[in-house]
Protein backbone atom coordinates (compact mmCIF):
# COMPACT_ATOMS: atom_id res chain seq x y z
CA UNK A 1 0.00 0.00 0.00
CA UNK A 2 2.64 2.62 1.00
CA UNK A 3 4.44 1.97 -2.48
CA UNK A 4 1.08 2.57 -4.41
CA UNK A 5 1.31 6.61 -2.71
CA UNK A 6 2.02 8.29 -5.72
CA UNK A 7 2.45 12.27 -6.97
CA UNK A 8 -1.30 12.23 -7.86
CA UNK A 9 -1.81 11.31 -4.17
CA UNK A 10 -0.25 14.18 -2.95
CA UNK A 11 -1.83 16.47 -5.59
CA UNK A 12 -5.03 15.40 -4.31
CA UNK A 13 -3.86 15.56 -0.62
CA UNK A 14 -2.68 19.15 -1.05
CA UNK A 15 -5.44 20.56 -3.16
CA UNK A 16 -8.17 18.89 -0.26
CA UNK A 17 -6.21 21.03 1.92
CA UNK A 18 -6.47 24.18 -0.51
CA UNK A 19 -9.73 23.53 -0.46
CA UNK A 20 -10.42 23.23 3.14
CA UNK A 21 -8.23 26.20 4.14
CA UNK A 22 -10.28 28.70 1.79
CA UNK A 23 -13.39 27.50 2.70
CA UNK A 24 -11.97 27.70 6.37
CA UNK A 25 -11.01 31.46 5.41
CA UNK A 26 -14.51 32.41 4.31
CA UNK A 27 -16.12 31.32 7.12
CA UNK A 28 -14.32 32.85 9.68
CA UNK A 29 -14.65 36.07 7.21
CA UNK A 30 -18.49 35.87 7.06
CA UNK A 31 -18.60 35.04 10.76
CA UNK A 32 -19.86 31.37 10.54
CA UNK A 33 -16.71 29.51 11.72
CA UNK A 34 -18.86 27.34 14.21
CA UNK A 35 -20.57 26.30 11.42
CA UNK A 36 -17.68 25.02 9.34
CA UNK A 37 -16.47 23.21 12.64
CA UNK A 38 -19.88 21.68 13.23
CA UNK A 39 -19.85 20.65 9.37
CA UNK A 40 -16.31 19.23 9.47
CA UNK A 41 -17.46 17.41 12.70
CA UNK A 42 -20.29 15.88 11.73
CA UNK A 43 -18.34 14.45 7.84
CA UNK A 44 -15.72 12.89 10.45
CA UNK A 45 -18.39 11.29 12.03
CA UNK A 46 -20.42 10.46 9.24
CA UNK A 47 -16.98 8.61 7.80
CA UNK A 48 -15.96 6.69 10.91
CA UNK A 49 -19.64 5.30 11.32
CA UNK A 50 -20.28 4.20 7.70
CA UNK A 51 -16.58 3.49 6.99
CA UNK A 52 -14.78 2.34 10.27
CA UNK A 53 -18.06 1.01 12.26
CA UNK A 54 -19.95 -0.09 8.99
CA UNK A 55 -23.01 1.01 10.78
CA UNK A 56 -25.23 0.20 8.28
CA UNK A 57 -28.64 2.01 9.47
CA UNK A 58 -27.26 4.83 10.38
CA UNK A 59 -24.92 5.41 7.97
CA UNK A 60 -27.82 5.14 5.59
CA UNK A 61 -29.35 7.65 7.52
CA UNK A 62 -26.40 9.99 7.42
CA UNK A 63 -26.22 9.71 3.62
CA UNK A 64 -29.48 10.75 3.39
CA UNK A 65 -28.32 14.19 5.81
CA UNK A 66 -25.52 14.69 4.03
CA UNK A 67 -27.34 14.57 0.02
CA UNK A 68 -30.12 16.85 1.46
CA UNK A 69 -27.57 18.88 3.45
CA UNK A 70 -25.29 20.32 0.37
CA UNK A 71 -28.42 21.57 -1.24
CA UNK A 72 -29.18 23.44 2.48
CA UNK A 73 -25.85 24.79 2.64
CA UNK A 74 -25.94 26.32 -1.19
CA UNK A 75 -29.08 28.08 -0.09
CA UNK A 76 -27.38 29.11 3.69
CA UNK A 77 -24.15 30.54 2.62
CA UNK A 78 -25.18 31.53 -1.13
CA UNK A 79 -24.00 34.86 -0.43
CA UNK A 80 -20.50 33.81 0.93
CA UNK A 81 -20.39 31.18 -1.78
CA UNK A 82 -20.70 34.02 -4.26
CA UNK A 83 -18.29 35.94 -2.53
CA UNK A 84 -15.61 32.66 -2.92
CA UNK A 85 -16.18 32.08 -6.35
CA UNK A 86 -16.13 36.43 -7.08
CA UNK A 87 -12.79 36.32 -5.52
CA UNK A 88 -11.64 33.24 -7.96
CA UNK A 89 -12.88 35.17 -11.15
CA UNK A 90 -11.12 38.30 -9.93
CA UNK A 91 -7.58 36.94 -9.56
CA UNK A 92 -5.58 39.70 -11.09
CA UNK A 93 -4.21 37.00 -13.87
CA UNK A 94 -7.41 36.18 -14.67
CA UNK A 95 -8.22 39.76 -15.22
CA UNK A 96 -4.82 40.31 -17.02
CA UNK A 97 -5.67 37.74 -19.32
CA UNK A 98 -8.89 39.22 -20.12
CA UNK A 99 -7.54 42.69 -20.81
CA UNK A 100 -5.20 40.73 -23.29
CA UNK A 101 -7.44 39.74 -25.35
CA UNK A 102 -9.43 43.48 -24.95
CA UNK A 103 -6.84 45.98 -24.74
CA UNK A 104 -7.68 49.79 -25.81
CA UNK A 105 -5.11 52.26 -26.45
CA UNK A 106 -7.36 54.78 -25.79
CA UNK A 107 -8.05 53.97 -22.22
CA UNK A 108 -5.36 55.84 -20.32
CA UNK A 109 -6.63 59.38 -22.08
CA UNK A 110 -10.21 58.30 -21.47
CA UNK A 111 -9.59 57.64 -17.74
CA UNK A 112 -7.66 60.88 -17.33
CA UNK A 113 -10.93 62.86 -18.20
CA UNK A 114 -12.60 60.43 -16.05
CA UNK A 115 -10.42 60.93 -12.85
CA UNK A 116 -9.43 64.57 -12.66
CA UNK A 117 -12.85 65.80 -12.07
CA UNK A 118 -13.13 62.99 -9.31
CA UNK A 119 -9.90 64.31 -7.33
CA UNK A 120 -10.59 68.23 -8.35
CA UNK A 121 -14.32 67.76 -6.65
CA UNK A 122 -12.75 65.47 -3.68
CA UNK A 123 -10.30 68.12 -2.81
CA UNK A 124 -12.86 71.06 -2.77
CA UNK A 125 -15.33 68.94 -0.85
CA UNK A 126 -12.55 68.04 1.72
CA UNK A 127 -11.69 71.94 2.01
CA UNK A 128 -14.90 72.54 2.75
CA UNK A 129 -15.68 69.76 5.28
CA UNK A 130 -18.30 68.37 2.91
CA UNK A 131 -18.66 64.16 3.22
CA UNK A 132 -19.00 62.39 -0.05
CA UNK A 133 -18.70 58.47 -0.87
CA UNK A 134 -18.45 57.94 -4.63
CA UNK A 135 -18.04 53.84 -5.84
CA UNK A 136 -16.47 53.56 -9.32
CA UNK A 137 -17.42 50.65 -11.26
CA UNK A 138 -14.84 48.16 -12.77
CA UNK A 139 -15.54 44.41 -13.59
CA UNK A 140 -18.18 43.10 -11.15
CA UNK A 141 -21.92 45.29 -12.41
CA UNK A 142 -23.31 47.67 -9.69
CA UNK A 143 -27.03 47.53 -11.00
CA UNK A 144 -28.43 46.57 -8.01
CA UNK A 145 -26.69 49.22 -5.88
CA UNK A 146 -27.74 51.41 -8.96
CA UNK A 147 -31.24 50.50 -8.44
CA UNK A 148 -31.43 51.61 -4.90
CA UNK A 149 -30.72 55.41 -5.54
CA UNK A 150 -31.70 58.05 -8.05
CA UNK A 151 -30.92 56.92 -11.23
CA UNK A 152 -28.24 60.52 -12.92
CA UNK A 153 -26.60 58.48 -16.08
CA UNK A 154 -24.63 61.95 -16.88
CA UNK A 155 -21.06 63.28 -17.81
CA UNK A 156 -18.61 63.00 -15.18
CA UNK A 157 -18.34 66.75 -14.13
CA UNK A 158 -16.75 68.47 -10.99
CA UNK A 159 -19.20 70.91 -10.59
CA UNK A 160 -21.71 68.19 -10.41
CA UNK A 161 -19.70 66.05 -7.71
CA UNK A 162 -20.65 68.97 -5.68
CA UNK A 163 -23.78 69.90 -6.24
CA UNK A 164 -25.17 66.40 -5.50
CA UNK A 165 -22.56 66.16 -1.81
CA UNK A 166 -23.92 69.68 -1.14
CA UNK A 167 -25.01 69.62 2.70
CA UNK A 168 -28.28 70.59 1.70
CA UNK A 169 -29.03 68.12 -1.10
CA UNK A 170 -31.27 65.54 -0.72
CA UNK A 171 -28.60 62.95 -1.78
CA UNK A 172 -25.83 63.86 0.21
CA UNK A 173 -26.45 60.94 2.42
CA UNK A 174 -25.91 58.32 0.26
CA UNK A 175 -23.58 56.68 -2.42
CA UNK A 176 -22.52 58.40 -5.88
CA UNK A 177 -22.01 55.20 -8.30
CA UNK A 178 -20.04 55.69 -11.68
CA UNK A 179 -20.30 53.35 -14.22
CA UNK A 180 -19.13 53.37 -17.85
CA UNK A 181 -17.22 56.64 -17.26
CA UNK A 182 -20.71 58.45 -16.50
CA UNK A 183 -22.16 59.35 -12.76
CA UNK A 184 -25.02 56.62 -13.28
CA UNK A 185 -27.27 57.56 -9.47
CA UNK A 186 -26.88 58.96 -6.69
CA UNK A 187 -28.19 58.25 -2.57
CA UNK A 188 -27.51 54.90 -3.63
CA UNK A 189 -27.60 52.53 -0.57
CA UNK A 190 -24.25 50.34 0.49
CA UNK A 191 -23.64 47.27 2.24
CA UNK A 192 -21.96 48.00 5.62
CA UNK A 193 -19.03 46.49 6.25
CA UNK A 194 -19.21 44.65 10.25
CA UNK A 195 -15.38 44.18 10.53
CA UNK A 196 -14.10 44.85 13.95
CA UNK A 197 -11.10 45.37 12.47
CA UNK A 198 -12.22 48.74 11.37
CA UNK A 199 -10.25 52.24 13.47
CA UNK A 200 -13.47 53.65 15.65
CA UNK A 201 -12.96 56.84 14.29
CA UNK A 202 -13.99 56.08 10.99
CA UNK A 203 -17.87 56.62 10.07
CA UNK A 204 -20.53 54.74 8.48
CA UNK A 205 -19.49 56.23 5.14
CA UNK A 206 -16.71 54.18 5.75
CA UNK A 207 -18.02 51.31 6.95
CA UNK A 208 -20.27 51.32 3.58
CA UNK A 209 -17.11 52.40 1.37
CA UNK A 210 -15.93 48.80 2.77
CA UNK A 211 -18.51 47.05 2.56
CA UNK A 212 -18.70 47.45 -1.04
CA UNK A 213 -15.30 46.84 -1.35
CA UNK A 214 -15.62 43.74 0.11
CA UNK A 215 -18.55 42.21 -1.84
CA UNK A 216 -17.00 43.42 -5.47
CA UNK A 217 -13.77 45.01 -6.82
CA UNK A 218 -15.18 48.86 -7.17
CA UNK A 219 -13.04 51.70 -6.04
CA UNK A 220 -14.94 53.65 -2.87
CA UNK A 221 -13.47 57.01 -2.22
CA UNK A 222 -14.90 58.75 0.54
CA UNK A 223 -14.38 62.37 1.73
CA UNK A 224 -14.91 62.36 5.75
CA UNK A 225 -17.39 65.33 6.79
CA UNK A 226 -15.26 65.24 10.48
CA UNK A 227 -12.01 65.73 9.13
CA UNK A 228 -11.87 66.75 5.70
CA UNK A 229 -9.48 63.66 5.04
CA UNK A 230 -9.73 61.51 1.63
CA UNK A 231 -9.51 57.91 2.29
CA UNK A 232 -10.12 55.24 -0.21
CA UNK A 233 -11.39 51.58 -0.19
CA UNK A 234 -10.47 48.82 -1.91
CA UNK A 235 -10.29 45.09 -2.28
CA UNK A 236 -11.23 45.30 1.50
CA UNK A 237 -8.42 47.24 2.69
CA UNK A 238 -8.16 51.27 3.28
CA UNK A 239 -6.24 53.84 2.22
CA UNK A 240 -5.97 56.54 4.58
CA UNK A 241 -5.28 60.26 4.12
CA UNK A 242 -4.78 60.47 0.69
CA UNK A 243 -3.35 63.77 -1.06
CA UNK A 244 -4.74 64.97 -4.40
CA UNK A 245 -1.76 63.72 -5.74
CA UNK A 246 -1.79 59.88 -4.25
CA UNK A 247 -5.29 60.05 -4.75
CA UNK A 248 -4.96 60.54 -8.90
CA UNK A 249 -2.22 58.00 -8.88
CA UNK A 250 -4.37 55.37 -6.95
CA UNK A 251 -7.13 55.58 -9.20
CA UNK A 252 -4.79 55.56 -12.11
CA UNK A 253 -3.24 52.75 -11.59
CA UNK A 254 -6.41 50.75 -10.08
CA UNK A 255 -8.79 51.30 -13.37
CA UNK A 256 -6.10 50.79 -15.29
CA UNK A 257 -6.20 46.79 -13.49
Amino acid sequence: MFFDFGIKDIIDIFLVAVLLYNIYRLMKESRSLNVFIGIMVFVVLWLFVSQVLEMRLLGSIMDKLVSVGVLALIVLFQEDIRKFLYTLGAHQRFRNLLRFFSSDKKEGQEDKETIMPIVMACMSMAKGKVGALIVIERATPLDDIVDTGDTIDANINQRLIENIFFKNSPLHDGAMVISKKRVKAAGCILPVSHDMDIPKELGLRHRAAMGISQSSDAIAVVVSEETGRISMAVNGSFRLRLSAEELESLLTKLMAM
